[in-house]
């Protein structure tokens, strides 16, 4: 681990520039699904989920996850960018601002881990399959369609911008639409945009520059990208670092963050620790239920939990680049953060550790303490259903309010 003394690595709880931004410290609070929009709008619990890292320490907390479509949401109780979801945007990202912290958008569209059924609008991947999480058929997105996506990118950012948000992070993993683009497995098509790297990459680097040309020079934009898919014939090393590259050299973002894992495929590759195969399967309707009992072991294998378990590749992706970069994956101790910036990376986001301890980051900082206490279980991500929080310390799910005017 890095030696805390060496002045030559950036002080974790010192200001930060991000782009046009300055943070008050290198922690942002990474983006995971809140659970607590049942109507797509913004509710008192979604405000309270992301004040209680705010006030913990974290300089930037994400909002996830801003769909820039209906039919690009995960499902219906996700937030779709339109006029109706300003208002309570904007008291989201200003009672943030009113306790000190910057405020960061997930902007995406799920294409293929689109549940169809509960959006009511058929959902859209790179290429026609049928989807694992209702049992319908993914369309093949058109080139039309294609371009209206763009467009719906473009002005998602200005409604984010209207509503005062700081920074824009573009969903770019996780086999979600732009990502079933890159990775082999889920792109067949018989057109230009598939075959080389360049040409899977195309969608994703046009949304990139859309979102730029969109968002005020007062705003940071950022990618999250994938690493790994975590499943055969899927996106990996060494394509995504020269994706990663690519996207350097287009000059569009002001940092990329670095994930790995498939919605689609392999959940939790993301989160390693251990598959909560039971408690999936005991809140999912039929038919997923049943196939979580009877093929949970393939879709949702375990996963030995270490501390920054993407640190390997993600050096590669560093060794590669110059542009900023945000560390992700299994950062629980305070040695892991000062290791990452010796490594030489700019920020850390943290999730899991954050949810069971909100306030960890003021206690590192203190010297309180130095490690977190989550014991990756994951069971966390099943509470997504019914309001995401850590269930260990909170098992009762939670009740959303109305949807704040």
């Amino acid at each position: 681990m890095a030696d805390a003394t060496n002045t030559s690595i950036p002080d974790p709880f010192a200001p930060a520039t991000l782009g046009p931004l300055t943070l008050k410290n290198r922690f942002i609070k990474a983006a995971t699904f809140e659970g607590v929009t049942p109507q797509g709008l913004v509710t008192q619990e979604l405000i309270d989920y992301h004040l209680r890292p705010v006030r913990g320490g974290v300089a930037m907390t994400t909002l996830a996850y801003l769909a820039v479509a209906p039919e690009g949401r995960t499902d219906d109780g996700c937030i779709w960018l339109r006029p109706a979801a300003v208002p309570g945007l904007k008291k989201f990202v200003d009672t943030m601002h009113d306790e000190g912290a910057l405020v960061a958008g997930q902007i995406g569209h799920a294409g293929p881990v689109a549940n169809a059924k509960k959006n009511g609008v058929p959902s859209l991947g790179a290429s026609k399959m049928l989807n694992p999480i209702n049992g319908k058929i993914t369309r093949a997105i058109t080139p039309t369609q294609i371009d209206r996506v763009i467009n719906d990118y473009a002005n998602g950012a200005r409604l984010m911008a209207e509503a005062g948000f700081d920074s824009i992070e573009i969903h770019l993993a996780h086999n979600y639409l732009l990502s079933s683009f890159l990775s082999p497995k889920f792109n067949k098509r018989k057109d230009e945009w598939n075959g080389s790297l360049e040409n899977r990459a195309r969608f994703a680097r046009e949304v990139i520059a859309a979102v730029r040309d969109a968002a005020p020079a007062s705003m940071a934009v950022t990618a999250k990208i994938s690493l790994n898919d975590g499943v055969p014939g899927g996106f990996r090393p060494p394509e995504s670092t020269e994706f990663a590259r690519l996207l350097q050299d287009d000059g569009h973002l002001n940092a990329l963050e670095m994930t790995g894992g498939s919605s689609l495929a392999n959940p939790i590759y993301l989160f390693k620790g251990d598959a909560p195969r039971e408690e999936f399967a005991k809140v999912l309707p039929f038919p997923m239920a049943l196939g979580f009992k009877l093929f949970g072991k393939k879709f949702m294998p375990s996963y030995p939990f270490e501390e920054a378990y993407f640190r390997p590749m993600a050096l590669d992706v560093r060794a590669a680049l110059d542009m900023p970069l945000i560390f992700l994956g299994g950062i629980n101790n305070l040695a892991t953060v000062q290791q990452a910036m010796a490594d030489g990376f700019d920020f850390v986001a943290m999730g899991r550790a954050v949810l069971r301890e909100p306030d960890l980051i003021k206690r590192m900082q203190d010297g309180t303490q130095t490690e977190g206490n989550c014991i990756h279980c994951n069971k966390c991500m099943v509470s997504i259903y019914s309001g995401s929080r850590c269930v260990v310390d909170n098992p009762n799910p939670i009740v959303a309010s109305a949807p704040i005017a």
